[in-house]
């Protein structure tokens, strides 16, 4: 599907023509850090519709790097085949953020320049960027040996005995929920705000103003049955909120960020949770929209491969370029089926948002 763009360059490119070839607005935040033949990474805003809308739907890509190809493919289909067709309600705004993480898109890696998953990064004021999960430090060691890797891996004999005697609960929270301590490890959070952090912290707030409500879409692959979605938001089982955006999305795809019942786990510095705290004067809810790839272990091990040959490998190496692709290939698998089943889904979560932020005028 020609959604699908090669590398970073590319998807930049399209998502920016196809912006202008609507007339949306557009801005682009650039960083420090720099691609794999020195180009520039951006940000990518484009707003479409009114410039103070009441009601707005924000569809983010790119936070976890390498899972923005699939965010990015969704984005493209929305510019260039969905709204020439289908125009936004009237009073709808429409903001399309493209590579959260460029850097990540870039190098085909899921975390920043300095090795942060930039979805544990965004801690609350007060919180420290300090510690790690019950369990972490004794599983490092498997996760993050010190050392590229070779041939034959002990890791999921490894991986299944701490399933077997912990329980995958408390694994996944163990592994995933964030950890402030290792900083070449995976699911590492950081030592303070990246540079994501602080470019949304002064962006957002003016891109989302004038508006009452927010309905965020956030683009995310590898957790979850293969070709198949769940919406993760920050409210309560059962609570108004949970109610609220189940009834209008799917009871049996709405979950909260609670692992007691979903395929979750209990995460900090999450965006959704920090976007909710930074504009408390208007109702923003952001939906991880999480598509499943390969099985838990799977792309765990996949992680931790990747991590090892970037921190201990020839990062540019042929070997290293390979394994950068094989690890985009668990997260963006390129097998047209899935492909075909999940971007249309993507289309209709963003359709979903729309119609919801409809109603509410």
């Amino acid at each position: 599907m020609r959604e699908f763009c090669p590398d970073y360059p590319t998807a930049r490119a399209r998502f920016r023509s196809a912006a202008t070839a609507l007339g949306a607005h557009q801005e682009a935040l650039e960083l420090h850090a720099t691609g794999p033949r020195g180009e520039a990474l951006t940000i990518d805003a484009a707003r479409i519709g009114p410039a103070r809308p009441k009601q707005l739907v924000v569809v983010s890509s790119g936070l976890h790097g390498v899972e923005g190809y699939f965010g990015s493919a969704v984005q493209l289909q929305l510019l260039e085949r969905r709204l020439p067709h289908h125009p936004l309600p009237d009073g709808v705004g429409l903001l399309l953020l493209h590579a959260l993480n460029p850097f990540g898109m870039a190098w085909k890696r899921r975390v920043n320049e300095d090795n942060v998953d930039l979805n544990r990064n965004f801690l609350l004021p007060g919180e420290p960027y300090e510690g790690a999960p019950d369990g972490y430090a004794e599983l490092d060691g498997l996760l993050n040996p010190p050392r590229p890797p070779g041939r034959i891996s002990a890791f999921v004999p490894k991986a299944l005995w701490a399933i077997a005697t912990q329980g995958m609960p408390a694994l996944k929270n163990a592994v995933a929920g964030g950890q402030y301590a290792f900083p070449q490890g995976v699911f590492y959070g950081g030592s303070g705000p990246t540079q994501t952090h602080r470019l949304l912290d002064e962006a957002l707030p003016r891109w989302v103003e004038g508006a009452d409500r927010v309905l965020h879409i956030d683009f995310h692959t590898g957790l979850g049955d293969w070709g198949t979605y769940k919406l993760f938001v920050d409210h309560p089982w059962r609570s108004d909120g949970h109610s609220e955006l189940a009834d209008a999305f799917g009871r049996d795809v709405v979950e909260p960020w609670e692992p007691e019942e979903g395929v979750s786990y209990a995460i900090r510095g999450g965006l959704g949770a920090w976007c909710k705290a930074r504009m408390p004067d208007l109702t923003y809810d952001v939906l991880a929209a999480e598509f499943g790839t390969q099985k838990a272990l799977t792309v765990v091990k996949a992680m931790s491969r990747e991590n090892r040959v970037w921190q201990h490998g020839d990062r540019a190496s042929p070997k290293a370029e390979a394994e950068r692709q094989a690890f985009c290939d668990v997260f963006v698998p390129p097998d047209p089926s899935w492909r075909e089943r999940c971007l249309p889904q993507g289309v209709h979560i963003v359709d979903q948002a729309v119609r919801e932020a409809a109603r509410g005028l």
